[in-house]
């Protein structure tokens, strides 16, 4: 059953807080969630168990951004994955994180090519406060997340044809740590460089794999899922 609390009023910072509403069936788990995002200046708006409230809530009350569990009722598969795809196919503007107890390679490529505004994390994540909260934060702000668990699956895995061989080390550094949610500043950190330095690796990466800039494309959404189709 669905339910709506009250809603908060600005955050810290003067700004409206981010509206969220979380469906997942494990009451506890998503009571948890809903107490750290409340605590972390999210306005938690609709709380769902199955798939069916959920798409109640969201086209009531039109959230910034939906977290899903991937397996929900009545028969416990991908029940969130298809509500989460019928949310981008209704409110493609929506943001919309999928958690998942498990690394599913397929579901999660399906997911993430919806493009801007979509992550894919395990729930393991969570408890990972910080880190969890920026994630939730980037997405609603129209970010792409991976789970470094998917990427280091999919890195793994051997393909033949591999469309990354004409990058450089440096380079493929780069979009490894794209593909984990990593903002240009959070690379140059990582790597221990300059952002403008990793703006020039991001535009080689981009003209290397043949990413025209067009209206309708993320050309670093589309990297992203270049690399983790490759690897």
């Amino acid at each position: 059953m669905a339910q709506q609390p009250g809603a908060a009023g600005t955050d810290a910072g003067g700004e409206q807080p981010v509206r969220v509403v979380v469906a997942d069936d494990d009451v506890l788990l998503r009571a948890g969630i809903v107490s750290l995002l409340g605590r972390s200046g999210f306005d938690v708006v609709g709380q769902a168990g199955d798939s069916e409230a959920l798409m109640a809530l969201v086209r009531e009350l039109a959230p910034d951004l939906a977290l899903v569990d991937i397996r929900m009722p009545p028969t416990q598969t991908v029940e969130g994955l298809e509500a989460a795809a019928l949310i981008r196919e209704e409110f493609p503007d929506m943001g919309v994180l999928v958690l998942s107890a498990h690394v599913e390679v397929e579901h999660a490529m399906t997911l993430l090519a919806g493009g801007r505004g979509i992550g894919y994390l395990l729930k393991s994540r969570v408890v990972d406060v910080e880190d969890f909260v920026d994630t939730v934060r980037r997405i609603a702000r129209g970010g792409s997340v991976v789970d470094p668990a998917l990427v280091q699956e999919l890195v793994s895995a051997n393909r033949r044809d591999d469309p990354l061989s004409v990058l450089s080390p440096r380079e493929l550094e780069v979009l490894e740590l794209m593909a984990e949610g990593r903002s240009n500043a959070g690379i140059g950190t990582h790597l221990w460089v300059t952002e403008g330095t990793v703006e020039k690796h991001v535009k080689s990466i981009l003209q290397k794999l043949d990413l025209q800039e067009t209206g309708a494309d993320h050309r670093r959404v589309l990297a992203v899922i270049t690399y983790l189709q490759a690897r």
